[in-house]
């Protein structure tokens, strides 16, 4: 054993320093806050952006354009995409749960089918909504085009 090797007992030094005791401990008078100022006050809690009084960041960013708090968003999967499918799996039943479970939406997503491509099998579709080429195509193809 060497004098620089030497470490104290495990969990005897956890104990964090104490503020606000007194000259001796190194941490009296202000207790480590500064001089005076909000920041030294107890119960002060700075405001998310806040800058020290200057004008913050995202208020002084130009704001343009709508953003529409009840848009109502799709997403959108091709025709071509539900033949490939339909080979791969060997159904001619797509709904929402298998188009979720081949990784085309997630479960939340609301599913719209649209036109693009070709359809050559019989299928059964069941999403939320289509599009006029979709249907067409798929009751071309003497399938069925369900909305939930």
């Amino acid at each position: 054993m060497k004098l620089n090797s030497i470490k104290p007992a495990e969990g005897s030094k956890g104990r964090a320093k104490r503020i606000g005791r007194g000259e001796g401990s190194g941490h009296g008078g202000t207790s480590t806050r500064g001089n005076k100022g909000a920041q030294s006050r107890s119960g002060y809690s700075r405001k998310i952006g806040f800058q020290g009084g200057q004008m913050p960041l995202q208020r002084t960013s130009p704001k343009f354009g709508f953003k529409n708090p009840t848009r109502v968003e799709y997403q959108g999967i091709n025709v071509a995409l539900l033949q490939a499918l339909s080979e791969k799996l060997n159904t001619n039943v797509l709904d929402i749960d298998t188009l979720v479970e081949a990784g085309l939406a997630r479960q939340r997503d609301l599913i719209k089918i649209l036109g693009n491509g070709e359809l050559t099998s019989k299928l059964e579709v069941t999403a939320h909504a289509f599009s006029k080429s979709a249907i067409s195509k798929i009751e071309a193809a003497e399938g069925k085009a369900t909305i939930i």
